[in-house]
Formats: structure tokens, C-alpha cells, sequence
């Protein structure tokens, strides 16, 4: 019996970096868990569509898909947007809704990751203060997320400070220039931006035009081994028992 497809859903971006970097961390999936039918699809502006991805895979046999929201918190799109589209574009798949991915301990240490790749040493961190740079989210328990993240991550990542920031335009302040301005005002001899993002595209470039004061800014996430990991625990979640799915 062959185990169900995943089909990883990213938001799409008319930046041709946004799906190079999706398409990289799927393979990254593919070569972890050899064997296992691994597809991508978008929301929009890039191919291929949610609805061509499943009539793709229902016309060649499959009939049971894990649909993984490559999204960081629980907001709009993992709430509405994508489990609309999968109700109506279902055929004859049995879909099962995998988790986003956040929040995880496995993205923290991606985070760290991509600021250590960016130059920031362990031993800087007492006199560094970072800037958790989010997309934002118009809804309040996302932003209460990222805010728990980086509380959590002051009092146990060894920073002189984190500060959350915000990209978008729907989301609440601060963004990243203030952020950065007031981490400098607390005292933080270095400042560090931290994309907490999947892949390059709009919002990726707001926050690192707001980064232009900071000494450092690290790299989106993107095909980050966590993040992988993160993809195939979300994936064999949701083939648990207690995961409901959509009927064909």
C-alpha cells in the first residue's frame, strides 16, 4: 500500500525567487523520504494551482493526500483560504489538512541557524539584539505567536534582546526600522534581523529594506534542514488517527 501523497501548498509570489526557494525545500523533502510522492502546488500567481496539482495526482491513481500549508502560523490562509480550495478541488482524493508549522522548536533553531550563517557567534548573543521580522497577520492569535516566540526566545536563546516586527501593511507595529531603532535605544551594542520567512518575495524585501541600520541580516528559511524535518513531522501527524480528512 503506498503511503499518501503530500502535496506542499505555498501562498505563490509573483518573484520567480519565492517558488525557486518552495521548489527547493520540496526536494530537499524528496531526498529525505525517498519513496515518497512529494508535490507542490500555489494559491496563486505561480503553477501549478491547488486544483491542477490534486487532478493531476487523482488522474494517475492516487487517492490519499497529505495537503501541507507551507505557512508559519494559523491565520487566513491555513483557516480559510486553503481549506476552501481543497473542499472544492477534493475529486475523488481523501485530503487530510496537515498543521502549519508553527509554532516549533525546530524553527528557532532554524532561525539561529540562518543568523550564525549571516555571522552572529554565540558569544555575541549577550550583546545582540534581534529583530523577529514576520510577515504579520491582521489576526490576533497569529501576532500572539510571534510575540510568545519572541519572549521565549529572549529568556532562553542567551540575546540581549528579540523584538517582534512586522511586514505587512494589515499587520500591527512595530516594523523592522523600529524595531531595529528601539533595540538600539535598549542598549544592544549589535542589532540582528531575523526573517522569520519561508521564501524571498514582497514582504521578505520590506523587511530587508527596514534592516538597512542593522549589522546583520540573516536569510529567509527556506530549505533549512529543521524546516524539512519540520514538513515530514507535520506530514506523519496528520496520518494519525485522530487527523479527520475530506472525504472523496
Amino acid at each position: 500500500m503506498h503511503a499518501p501523497a503530500l502535496v506542499v501548498i505555498a501562498h505563490g509570489s509573483r518573484d520567480p525567487r519565492h517558488a525557486a526557494t518552495v521548489h527547493a525545500l520540496v526536494e530537499s523533502v524528496r531526498a529525505l523520504r525517498p519513496g515518497l510522492r512529494v508535490e507542490t502546488a500555489f494559491l496563486e500567481f505561480t503553477f501549478p494551482s491547488v486544483p491542477a496539482a490534486l487532478r493531476r495526482l487523482a488522474a494517475e491513481g492516487v487517492r490519499d493526500v497529505v495537503a501541507q500549508p507551507l505557512l508559519l502560523s494559523h491565520a487566513f490562509h491555513a483557516k480559510s483560504d486553503i481549506p476552501a480550495v481543497l473542499h472544492k478541488a477534493r475529486g475523488g482524493l481523501r485530503i487530510r489538512q496537515a498543521e502549519v508549522l508553527g509554532p516549533s522548536p525546530l524553527l528557532r533553531t532554524a532561525l539561529e541557524r540562518r543568523l550564525a550563517e549571516a555571522g552572529v557567534r554565540r558569544a555575541e548573543r549577550s550583546r545582540t539584539g534581534v529583530v523577529l521580522a514576520a510577515a504579520g497577520s491582521s489576526d490576533p492569535a497569529a501576532l500572539a505567536v510571534i510575540e510568545r516566540l519572541a519572549r521565549d526566545w529572549q529568556s532562553t536563546g542567551g540575546w540581549q534582546a528579540v523584538l517582534p516586527a512586522y511586514a505587512s501593511a494589515s499587520a500591527s507595529l512595530p516594523r523592522t526600522e523600529d524595531a531595529v531603532r528601539e533595540l538600539r535605544a535598549r542598549g544592544a551594542e549589535r542589532v540582528a534581523v531575523a526573517p522569520y520567512v519561508l521564501a524571498p518575495g514582497f514582504l521578505p524585501d520590506r523587511i530587508a529594506a527596514g534592516a538597512a541600520e542593522a549589522e546583520v541580516l540573516a536569510g529567509v528559511l527556506g530549505a533549512a534542514p529543521e524546516v524539512t524535518r519540520l514538513l515530514l513531522r507535520r506530514y506523519e501527524q496528520a496520518l494519525l488517527p485522530t487527523s479527520a480528512a475530506l472525504g472523496a
